[in-house]
């Protein structure tokens, strides 16, 4: 079949699949992302994601990673919120969930639709091809290519933005063995704004175009396996589960549409729930509430960590009592920020507690028990 033709099918096939928008780009159309990715490895910004380290030169180069493809399929599905995410973040004694984990993990939804629109382009290709699909889970720079294939550009908080669906796009792609007709690279429209970098609590941003993960609130709740630092724990506030503020103030998103793809639906009960309650979650209930979200991936004592820091920022001593509890909990991650969040809130409570302290075996949690004394 023609090419130009297939591309048209294929587009419109997308839409039918679940897709929002579509673009197809060369391999090589983001020479510019294996730069700044050294860069990002090279200032030691990706903190403990060791695995982008280690799989940098296949990221860097989609050639390295799969030298017969010939043509990136970039497609997107819009997840427009109905709401301000910031709004929460006034609500102390609740927890902030980024606005993508508050709905079935998109990585299971798009990764089916994915494969079926793999499989009706290689069934209507009319010649030999091979295709890989990726989502999110693979060493692949979405946001570069996708913003060679068209579907926007890369905003100075690195994220992607549409002109029709602001900051709120889900990423996916097929490579292929065939050689489709290209797209144009999208030409960034940020200008001088700075909205996305000066809104950031915890300055991630060293200069435009640049985040330090290390200091990133999504990377920090997600990615960060140990203790957080004790210097940017009251710049997080309520966020919990990611952050949303860089995305949030573009100025782009006056042109995004709400998401109205049913199985991307959006929970409302983890759109602002109770700090009190999440604090009293153990492995099990954990599982159970955050089944098929993203949630999951940081597991129970992550996540709790987060929620005692909220906890901690509050400033509502009501929930000191919360903070107490978790004092025996059997996580060093969750009894050390116990303790900060106990002694933030509650000193008489906190000095009763001195006993713990001389029990206390992890070295960690007795370093919490020591500043928090200082």
């Amino acid at each position: 079949m023609d090419a130009a033709r297939l591309k048209t099918m294929l587009q419109q096939a997308a839409r039918e699949h679940g897709f929002d928008t579509v673009g197809v780009t060369r391999p090589d159309a983001a020479p510019q992302a294996k730069v700044r990715l050294e860069r990002f490895l090279a200032d030691g910004a990706h903190g403990d994601m060791d695995w982008m380290e280690t799989t940098a030169e296949r990221r860097g180069d989609p050639l390295v990673l799969w030298p017969q493809v010939r043509s990136i399929v970039m497609l997107g599905v819009n997840y427009g919120p109905q709401h301000d995410p910031l709004d929460i973040l006034k609500q102390r004694e609740r927890g902030a969930i980024s606005v993508y984990a508050q709905r079935e993990d998109y990585h299971e939804i798009i990764k089916k639709r994915l494969k079926a629109l793999a499989r009706w382009l290689l069934a209507n290709a009319g010649c030999d091809a091979n295709v890989k699909v990726f989502v999110d889970t693979a060493a692949v720079m979405e946001k570069p290519l996708a913003a060679g294939a068209g579907l926007g550009w890369q905003g100075k908080h690195t994220n992607l933005v549409s002109r029709d669906y602001g900051s709120w796009l889900f990423l996916g792609s097929i490579f292929t063995t065939l050689e489709l007709p290209f797209d144009d690279a999208e030409v960034g429209q940020c200008g001088t704004c700075r909205s996305c970098l000066d809104v950031c609590p915890t300055a991630a941003f060293p200069e435009p175009y640049r985040l330090d993960a290390r200091r990133c609130i999504s990377y920090l709740t997600i990615e960060h396996k140990g203790p957080i630092d004790r210097e940017l724990r009251p710049l997080m506030g309520n966020r919990i589960y990611g952050c949303d503020d860089c995305l949030s103030v573009c100025p782009w998103n006056k042109f995004a549409q709400q998401g109205h793809d049913a199985k991307l639906a959006m929970r409302g009960d983890l759109r602002e729930p109770k700090l009190s309650e999440l604090s009293q979650l153990d492995d099990a209930s954990f599982r159970a509430l955050f089944a098929k979200t993203a949630v999951k991936r940081a597991g129970r004592d992550r996540f709790i960590r987060n929620v005692l820091i909220a906890i901690g920022n509050s400033g509502d001593a009501t929930l000191a009592p919360d903070a107490e509890a978790r004092l025996a909990d059997a996580s060093p991650l969750v009894r050390g920020a116990a303790v900060w969040a106990l002694a933030r809130l509650d000193r008489a409570r906190f000095a009763a507690h001195m006993l713990e302290r001389s029990a206390e075996a992890d070295a960690s949690v007795q370093d919490e028990w020591a500043a928090a004394l200082a």
